[in-house]
């Protein structure tokens, strides 16, 4: 009989383990960020198998709640692919900020990882690779491990609120853990100027820019924070005066 440990080395799994076991207790707050996906997707107007298909497919929850919603909106097909776009150029940050860990790659691995970034799989992943105490060759089997463990839950979570959401209680006022989970998320990483720049840049963008129609108020603040992350990135540090 074989076993996982005959085909990868123990440095491997290790790494593996220690991601998935990083990602789960995120994965608390995305089993009804999913549900809530998969209820609004249908009461969009979309076949479940679409709806399914779009988490497999796209696999990003953020472009898929604001998709969900245009769609049931009417929105036209450029506004909405527009809007979609800008909310992920984040990943192409995230992308940045792992080149130097990930570039030894080959190409299979690297695609198979990008396909896996996401919100959550990159904050643990990056906070292990930044940890110095824990250098390893097979950190990307962190990643790896991060990657399919949120890719399951949201799987499986689209699954339950396409087949069974209208079943749960308005009451439980699940879509309060979407918040929940991004200000989780966000916070550890506030650690410098330009993530806390771009963070409060863009929620105030988003507050003041609520009411505008077809969510563009939130393709307004994604392009604010980029924006102002980039500068404060690359503009000088204050030096401190020495008394």
């Amino acid at each position: 009989m074989f076993t996982a440990k005959q085909y990868l080395p123990s440095e491997k799994l290790r790494e593996l383990s220690r991601g998935i076991r990083a990602e789960l207790p995120i994965t608390l707050g995305v089993i009804p960020f999913g549900m809530i996906y998969g209820v609004l997707a249908i009461a969009a107007g979309l076949p479940p198998a679409q709806a399914q298909a779009m988490s497999s497919i796209v696999f990003a929850g953020s472009a898929q709640f604001i998709a969900a919603q245009l769609i049931g909106l009417g929105t036209p097909a450029v506004v909405l692919l527009l809007t979609t776009f800008v909310v992920n150029l984040r990943h192409m940050l995230y992308s940045a900020s792992l080149t130097s860990h990930v570039r030894h790659l080959s190409a299979p691995w690297r695609w198979l990882l990008a396909y896996l970034l996401t919100d959550e799989a990159y904050a643990v992943t990056i906070l292990h690779y930044d940890d110095k105490t824990r250098r390893s060759d097979y950190q990307h089997f962190f990643f790896l491990g991060a990657g399919l463990t949120l890719w399951t839950t949201w799987q499986v979570s689209t699954a339950v609120g396409i087949f069974l959401g209208a079943q749960v209680p308005a009451s439980w006022s699940l879509d309060f853990t979407l918040a929940l989970t991004f200000i989780g998320l966000v916070v550890p990483v506030l650690t410098d100027r330009p993530h806390a720049g771009a963070a409060l840049s863009a929620g105030l963008v988003a507050v003041v820019t609520y009411a505008l129609p077809f969510k563009l108020g939130l393709m307004a603040a994604a392009l604010t924070g980029i924006a102002v992350g980039v500068w404060l990135e690359n503009s000088p540090q204050p030096q401190q005066e020495v008394l």
